[in-house]
């Protein structure tokens, strides 16, 4: 699978990457050998980027994921956890927490240190406690070995705007702006560029929005958002085609997206979306879907705190 450089880090990562959130069973329950088997069949398809977190099934994901990696070459492989967000609405972005938190997770993961340590959704903390507490414990665990490198992860896009001035980090994981019906994330692709930091992005499916069987009832997508995206999946079909192939093949194509991460619990499913990497896109197809979502186009939602997501009404 072709690799891309992650930022100054130098990291070369997969254009597809694999989000284990789904070996904490947050989208369906699965039996443990199938998300072992998963993870292999990954890093054999080529997948030589891994990314997880505590947050993912309250400690699950991290602990199967650590079975499935134990008896791997640790060099066959880039893993990535987070802290700072342990549940719903549980969240400890102090110093003390974050040395404890990434300890933790080095424990259930079978490993003495990760490539990337992230700070989960920060756009829950205010600026503050990022700048003064979050960020300070993230240098003093690099310069401790525990960690190669370290970043900051959140939804709005106004989140990096306002920290990025006033934090050095290395790496940026953003989700749900580089997909079929938002491309935002272009917006901040000078900055990012401009610093040398590297960019993963996450959820070319936008958290479900772009399937046919319509969006959870727990998304937070407004209804026409909802509505313009199962149109879109029910025009692939009608051509033939599986939106999620367009979806991963658009998201991985563009050269100045190091990575892109999706989540699955199904061998056979990353067999087939890492392949999907390697075969040329619709362009015919991707006009069509791509006019389809016109009107709602780069529209998002809140999340966090009130700051963070004062540009959101603008769009």
């Amino acid at each position: 699978m072709k690799t891309r450089k992650l930022g100054r880090t130098g990291l070369e990562v997969s254009v597809l990457s694999f989000g284990a959130s789904s070996l904490g069973s947050v989208f369906r329950d699965i039996d443990e050998s199938e998300g072992i088997r998963t993870v292999h069949e990954a890093i054999d398809a080529g997948i030589n980027y891994i990314d997880v977190s505590p947050y993912y099934g309250r400690t699950r994901a991290e602990t199967l994921l650590g079975k499935a990696i134990r008896d791997l070459p640790r060099d066959r492989f880039l893993l990535s956890t987070k802290a700072g967000r342990y549940g719903l609405n549980d969240f400890d972005f102090t110093r003390g927490r974050i040395v404890r938190s990434l300890d933790e997770s080095l424990r259930r993961l079978n490993t003495d240190y990760t490539d990337i340590l992230f700070l989960h959704d920060v756009e829950f903390a205010p600026a503050g406690v990022i700048v003064e507490e979050a960020v300070p414990a993230l240098q003093q665990l690099k310069k401790d070995g525990k960690i190669r490198f370290y970043g900051i992860s959140g939804l709005p896009l106004q989140l990096f705007e306002t920290l990025l001035p006033r934090v050095d980090v290395d790496v940026v994981l953003s989700y749900c702006h580089y997909s079929l019906n938002d491309t935002a994330l272009l917006n901040l692709l000078p900055r990012l560029e401009e610093k040398g930091i590297g960019l993963v992005n996450a959820s070319p499916l936008s958290m479900g929005l772009l399937s046919l069987r319509g969006t959870p009832d727990w998304h937070p997508a407004d209804p026409e958002l909802k509505a313009a995206c199962l149109k879109a999946a029910e025009l692939c079909a009608r051509r033939g085609a599986d939106i999620a192939k367009l979806a991963v093949q658009f998201s991985t194509s563009n050269e100045r997206i190091p990575t892109t991460l999706v989540s699955t619990a199904n061998p056979r499913n990353i067999r087939r979306n890492a392949a999907w990497t390697e075969e040329p896109i619709d362009r015919e197809l991707l006009s069509e879907v791509q006019a389809l979502l016109r009107p709602v186009h780069n529209r998002t939602w809140a999340s966090g705190r009130p700051e963070y997501n004062e540009q959101i009404g603008a769009l």
